[in-house]
């Protein structure tokens, strides 16, 4: 990179309003300056209605496009976005799509690119499920299970996460991952959970920030969470209220996807 650029850092997740998730969005913020010292970042949002609510409470933050248009506006040249979404959904090809049209409209005013999502080949699966085993809660016996809760999508991404169950299986038959909004769903697994004779189940979510998802759909007390389907349906259940942003070994995936657009960028 010539000496006369200036390059800033994007990084932009899905976001969340709820206080407890600024723990994983402060630990990748840490993580990212510790790997980039001296480079400017930047945060956006791409959830409109979570960017509304933080908005109402006076604690704005910007949209993708504002945020470039921000960078722009403060002299930055080349800037480098990096997803911090799970997989390349439909908010990660919107992210691509307002970059596209950032840069339409810039040429070549600002050089954008951008990283990949934490899961995006079969190296990145690998190496999560590599990681996984380490972090999650060790199984006290062979009847215990972890179930991890993906958001899930009706964009056609959404078969990475039964592509993900194959993966973690390969680590360990008491592996199971299930989504809140596709496929498989918590309904589709509570039939092997009961065929598997499993007894304790583990709660983790498989969200980059353990938001209102993880909180209220998996660790919640209403009658239709995850948690107490289960125990209606007699398991012994623990949740761990832990996103993935707040592990360093998974964030330093997201790091590493960051690093190769950096790489390409200075060629």
């Amino acid at each position: 990179m010539a000496l006369h650029q200036k390059t800033g850092i994007l990084l932009v997740a899905f976001g969340s309003r709820r206080a407890d998730a600024r723990a994983a969005m402060a630990n990748i913020d840490r993580e990212v300056n510790e790997a980039f010292p001296g480079t400017e970042l930047f945060w956006a949002f791409t959830s409109g209605i979570v960017r509304g609510k933080l908005k109402a409470e006076n604690r704005p933050i910007d949209s993708p496009l504002e945020a470039l248009n921000r960078m722009r506006d403060h002299g930055f040249s080349e800037i480098i976005v990096q997803s911090l979404h799970v997989i390349p959904g439909g908010e990660y090809e919107s992210l691509q799509k307002t970059i596209s049209s950032f840069t339409a409209q810039t040429g070549d005013a600002v050089s954008v690119r951008s990283g990949k999502p934490l899961l995006y080949n079969h190296e990145d699966i690998l190496e999560v499920c590599r990681i996984l085993p380490v972090l999650l809660p060790a199984a006290e016996d062979e009847r215990d299970a972890v179930i991890l809760m993906g958001h899930g999508t009706s964009h056609p991404s959404n078969i990475y996460y039964p592509g993900i169950q194959y993966y973690l299986w390969q680590q360990s038959p008491r592996y199971w991952i299930a989504t809140v909004e596709g496929y498989p769903s918590l309904q589709d697994i509570l039939p092997l959970l009961k065929e598997k004779q499993i007894r304790r189940v583990w709660l983790v979510p498989f969200l980059a920030i353990a938001g209102n998802h993880a909180v209220t759909d998996m660790a919640g007390d209403k009658p239709d969470s995850w948690k107490s389907v289960l125990e209606a349906n007699g398991y012994e259940v623990r949740a761990v209220l832990k996103g993935l942003a707040e592990y360093n070994e998974i964030v330093r995936i997201w790091i590493s996807h960051l690093k190769d657009s950096l790489k390409v960028h200075s060629l």
